[in-house]
């Protein structure tokens, strides 16, 4: 189910290869309650390319201290890898590097190990022949592919949407001023500007590139007005694939919380913007315009798996965007060669879920409040405390989802709480009537309170809207 990990696990970003028989997710790495982004050391999982629910941990595959940047006491962290296997058979692991010891867009590096697993070791800085660091665009979020013997490496920056946001400009031409030291104004003159996604091909050493690195995406000069990519442009986490003879450039856009993706027959230009294929907070799907989740950092890809499709991304616990979990979901190629935004679900990548069981209540796939908007600080979350997940912070008309259940006719549901009193509304659908109402006591402990359901059958959402006062949910269980 979704996450894919457990729960006491962080692991956004996610870069899925199909490596063999297996499958491998590589990933930054978050702590629980986090305060930063990808403050902990690499790990790589895996599963067997017939059984996506079969997950292993190969622990930590490559220290934040083998970074050259690194200082006793003060760590460099390690931001969204990606990996490829070269042409000589060994595994190589580009990311980027940042913290106390870097520039905002230092050099990227890569690592290498003769396992997909690794462990891996430091190899080299990405660099041109004469040895200096690659600096053209801004380094960040490396991708790579490796297309008939040709290895071409992609990254880049751009902005969220807002920077057209004539209020924010001074904010961000002070952002641009530290980070480039370059204003808005000019970088607008600038074709293709520096805030783009580019590419670079490698020599075969894999950190040399051949030539100047130059811009596919350009998430400021090249979007007219009214345009789909002028409302999806690149902002960061691009990622490469290829499928037939198209190549996909998969990336965060400057909504934030969408995998938006562009597809061209070439690798190094002709990229159009095709859709989204997912976002964290299920915006945009099927027209919803309410966040049915917290909104927050995405960073994915699509990956082909025995023979099925499937899109890798990340959602936001603990309201802030330092304390991400993985998630997958079957994705459909469509006809012509493009995917359709899928939703969010818990089940992800298993089987549907069965109506008899125990069930994290963090497990959930929807949680907002009904009255109003998402807002941080505010809004239920999914939090964690001594290793225990649960939701906090439910308030009256609060609505927590699950997605999607076989159900069989269960008999029984019981909640287990703490906090306030009231009632939980059980429902299949976010307009029809309950099926049950669960009584709530007000208690400063945990808390088991149960209800008698209505027959229900077929495939449904499992949706339960609390009215009452503040409480915290643990976890449910259907009989």
């Amino acid at each position: 189910m979704n996450p894919l990990f457990p729960l006491n696990e962080y692991v956004p970003d996610g870069e899925p290869h199909v490596f063999g028989d297996r499958v491998y997710l590589y990933g930054s790495h978050d702590e629980e309650g986090g305060t930063r982004f990808c403050t902990c050391d690499y790990t790589v999982w895996s599963a067997p390319v017939n059984d996506l629910t079969d997950w292993t941990c190969h622990g930590v595959t490559y220290k934040k201290s083998q970074d050259l940047r690194s200082r006793e006491g003060k760590l460099v962290d390690f931001y969204a890898p990606d990996c490829v296997r070269g042409n000589d058979g060994k595994y190589y692991l580009y990311y980027f590097a940042a913290g106390p010891n870097t520039s905002a867009f230092g050099p990227m590096a890569v690592a290498v190990s003769d396992r997909p697993e690794g462990p891996f070791e430091y190899l080299s800085d990405i660099k041109y022949q004469d040895g200096t660091p690659v600096l053209k665009y801004l380094t960040n979020d490396p991708a790579v592919i490796n297309d008939r013997g040709k290895i071409y490496l992609y990254y880049g920056w751009g902005f969220i949407k807002d920077f057209r946001n004539p209020v924010l400009k001074p904010l961000y031409n002070f952002v641009l001023s530290k980070l480039c030291n370059r204003s808005l104004a000019d970088i607008k003159k600038t074709k293709p500007s520096i805030l783009s996604c580019a590419v670079a091909e490698l020599e075969d050493d894999m950190c040399t590139v051949k030539g100047e690195p130059k811009a596919v995406l350009d998430s400021l000069t090249t979007a007219k007005r009214g345009t789909p990519l002028y409302a999806h442009p690149f902002y960061e986490a691009p990622s490469i694939r290829k499928f037939g003879d198209w190549y996909y450039l998969i990336y965060s856009s400057g909504k934030n919380n969408e995998l938006a993706y562009a597809m061209s027959k070439y690798p190094d230009h002709g990229f159009e913007y095709k859709g989204v294929l997912i976002s964290n907070s299920d915006l945009g799907y099927k027209g919803n315009q309410k966040p049915k989740m917290s909104a927050g950092t995405i960073h994915g890809s699509v990956e082909k798996i025995n023979g099925k499709y499937y899109v890798f991304y990340h959602r936001c616990t603990n309201d802030t965007d330092f304390s991400r979990q993985a998630c997958a979901e079957p994705i459909q190629m469509n006809a012509d060669g493009t995917f359709s935004q899928v939703e969010v679900t818990t089940q992800g990548v298993s089987v549907l879920l069965a109506s008899s069981g125990k069930y994290p209540a963090a497990l959930c796939c929807n949680l907002y409040n009904a009255k109003r908007k998402d807002r941080k600080g505010k809004r239920a979350i999914i939090t964690a405390k001594n290793g225990e997940s649960y939701l906090t912070r439910i308030s009256d008309s609060t609505v927590i989802g699950y997605k999607y259940f076989d159900f069989r006719s269960p008999k029984e549901i019981s909640v287990t709480v703490r906090g306030g009193a009231g009632a939980m509304l059980v429902r299949t659908s976010e307009e029809g009537e309950p099926i049950g109402i669960i009584r709530v006591g007000a208690s400063e402990l945990w808390n088991t309170f149960s209800a008698p359901l209505e027959n229900v059958a077929g495939i449904k959402p499992l949706l339960l809207v609390w009215q009452g006062e503040p409480i915290e949910f643990l976890q449910f269980e259907l009989r």
